[in-house]
């Protein structure tokens, strides 16, 4: 039933009042849009990545056709490279641009580039707010940052890994890596050719689809492919020859991103190409996911799931490496005798790996109370052997071909499992899918009728058991929501962080939020971003800490007071041990405390959000003060 509730303003933070419900059952506050908002860029501006910073800004990528890109005072790069003609468009740089946490107003805008064309594909950012960008590069002098260097003889397009600080005023380091062919691109550039479904690439953006992702050290990993039988590999690769056609590359970084740990090819005979990556929170193994039309991909396959090719065009795969790169544990085949790819792989807090992805053939529902037969949409949890299902279903409408092509994915704290896509309209040469008819369940409010060329956002329940929530996002009419490539992120907690390319044609109909800025009518697009809050990830927890109004830092002198507050503001009660005494524990039901040490060394902060009517309870995180 609906509970009445508003929205309470003290100070800074913003938290919701509930009247007259009963506190013993779980409470499920609607999905919300936080924010709405679009570049503002006067030149063509198309959408490809985004994903959220600590403080829950976020940051947006895209790539830029010429000046007219909104630079900020103070930005790394104010000025258009240039770039060559690709297509209809001409060059491109990446334009970078972040995002205020609760508003969407613009904190910073950059371009990052050389005199050829760059496209970023997949960003993160690390606790201190720096940003990490993993594209493409066809620039010979591409900006090589921190001591980065060009990794490998280079030729076409070459992979680039970047970091930007938190203000987007500096390049802290930047390494581009490749062969003499194509690296980082899938198949072929969508610009290049008849734009239509080929091998691997089965999506209008599936061109640029790879994945960096962060360790606890700020190590990076990242997951791509190339075309180059030159591509430099290094550290005793698991596999150290190219196997044909395209491989899966996979790579690991130094935190500054300019010294390679280890780099290795991934494939066999064929196309093979790897998407996502993620670590094993318990072993630190890498699992690496993506999609191969080989049937002699490399690894153990002994008492896996599907040990062998399954047939068609194309299956998905995952393979389980050691965190150094000096082995391959286990290796299985995920398909049937369609086209299978894997676009998502997440693991849950007790060490089981989910994935995500399409089919066009029949994908088993293993344990599922929740399916939409005859749907081309998959979503499994793995045995972290590899070695069989937990569960496996599908979603979707009950047509021949994939409705979506997914971009983000999220497995949270209760195990309920998050999945955003989009369908239709330019993706029609590729995959005749669309998102019409797709099944909403307390869809959210003020979004225009869908027309079959949206976005969709959907969330499973625990174990499958149910659909908690699926709703369209877009305008009505036009080509439709898309992103040209790259993946979008979730954060811990459920919310979205969504990139899209939104037309600027001088027609209204694209939902944005009170005080965004207007998509200029540049007869093209922009990059837009959208966060919008879930609200079914339970209570959650992230303690920071302030010294005289100085975020993170965590050093004092003996006598010296520090604030923390918590950054989810979940809880219902807040229990807070400083570890400089014993006696001393508070409980507050405020997000916020303080604390003046007196004794010297190091303290390890723990703060524990609670409330009962929640799926998990309670979390906790931790901060250390010196």
């Amino acid at each position: 039933k609906e509970v009445a509730s508003e929205f309470v303003l003290k100070e800074n933070t913003v938290s919701i009042a509930i009247k007259d419900y009963n506190p013993l059952e779980t409470l499920i506050i609607d999905p919300s849009i936080i924010f709405s908002t679009f570049s503002g860029s006067t030149a063509q501006n198309w959408g490809y990545t985004a994903t959220p910073g600590p403080d829950g800004s976020l940051y947006g990528g895209g790539i830029v056709f010429g000046s007219g890109y909104p630079v900020s005072a103070g930005a790394y790069d104010q000025t258009y490279n240039g770039g060559l003609d690709e297509g209809s468009f001409g060059g491109y740089d990446i334009g970078i641009s972040k995002f205020g946490a609760t508003n969407g107003l613009k904190l910073f805008s950059t371009y990052i580039g050389g005199s050829g064309n760059e496209q970023p594909h997949s960003l993160i950012a690390d606790g201190a707010g720096n940003l990490y960008i993993a594209g493409r590069s066809s620039s010979a002098n591409f900006p090589l940052a921190g001591g980065g260097s060009q990794q490998g003889i280079g030729g076409k397009y070459d992979i680039i890994v970047a970091k930007l600080n938190a203000t987007g005023s500096v390049l802290l380091g930047a390494t581009k890596i490749g062969g003499s062919q194509d690296d980082g691109v899938n198949i072929r550039p969508k610009y290049v050719g008849t734009n239509n479904a080929v091998s691997l690439r089965r999506n209008y953006g599936d061109d640029a689809r790879s994945e960096i992702i962060l360790d606890g050290a700020g190590n990076a990993y990242l997951a791509s492919c190339t075309q180059s039988n030159d591509f430099p590999v290094s550290n005793s690769p698991i596999q150290t020859t190219f196997g044909g056609s395209q491989d899966g590359v996979i790579l690991k970084f130094s935190n500054n991103l300019t010294s390679v740990i280890f780099s290795t090819f991934f494939g066999g005979s064929l196309d093979d190409a790897c998407f996502v990556c993620n670590l094993n929170p318990f072993t630190g193994n890498l699992y690496v996911g993506g999609a191969t039309a080989s049937n002699n991909l490399p690894g153990n396959k002994s008492g896996v799931l599907q040990p062998n090719f399954q047939g068609g065009i194309a299956d998905g795969f995952v393979t389980e490496i050691k965190n150094d790169g000096s082995a391959i544990i286990k290796t299985s085949y995920f398909g049937t005798s369609g086209i299978d790819l894997i676009y998502g792989l997440k693991f849950d807090r007790k060490g089981f790996p989910y994935i995500m992805g399409t089919t066009t053939g029949s994908w088993p529902v293993v344990s599922a109370a929740y399916s939409n037969p005859g749907s081309k949409q998959f979503i499994a949890k793995l045995q972290p052997d590899l070695s069989a299902y937990v569960y496996s279903t599908i979603f979707g409408t009950a047509i021949a071909q994939p409705n979506i092509s997914p971009i983000a994915f999220l497995v949270d704290r209760c195990e309920n499992v998050y999945v955003s896509g989009w369908g239709g309209g330019i993706n029609g040469s590729y995959s005749p899918g669309t998102t019409q008819g797709l099944p909403e369940t307390n869809p959210l409010s003020g979004i225009p009728i869908p027309d079959g060329k949206d976005f969709y956002f959907f969330v499973l329940e625990k174990n499958a058991q149910s659909r908690l929530f699926a709703s369209h996002f877009g305008r009505n009419g036009g080509l439709g929501e898309h992103v040209d490539g790259g993946t979008s992120r979730f954060d811990a907690n459920g919310v979205i962080y969504q990139a899209i390319c939104g037309e600027c044609d001088g027609s209204a109909g694209f939902p944005i939020t009170a005080g965004a800025s207007s998509c200029r009518d540049n007869g093209g697009y922009n990059l837009a971003v959208i966060k919008i809050e879930m609200n079914f990830s339970g209570v959650g927890s992230k303690v920071e800490a302030a010294v005289d109004g100085v975020v993170n830092d965590t050093i004092i002198c003996v006598g010296g007071r520090v604030d923390f507050k918590d950054l989810v503001l979940k809880g219902k009660k807040y229990y807070w041990d400083f570890n400089d005494n014993p006696n001393r524990f508070d409980t507050t039901t405020a997000p916020s405390n303080f604390h003046i040490f007196s004794t010297a060394g190091s303290h390890r902060v723990m703060l524990i959000a609670e409330d009962s009517s929640t799926c998990n309870v309670r979390d906790t995180s931790y901060v250390t003060i010196k």
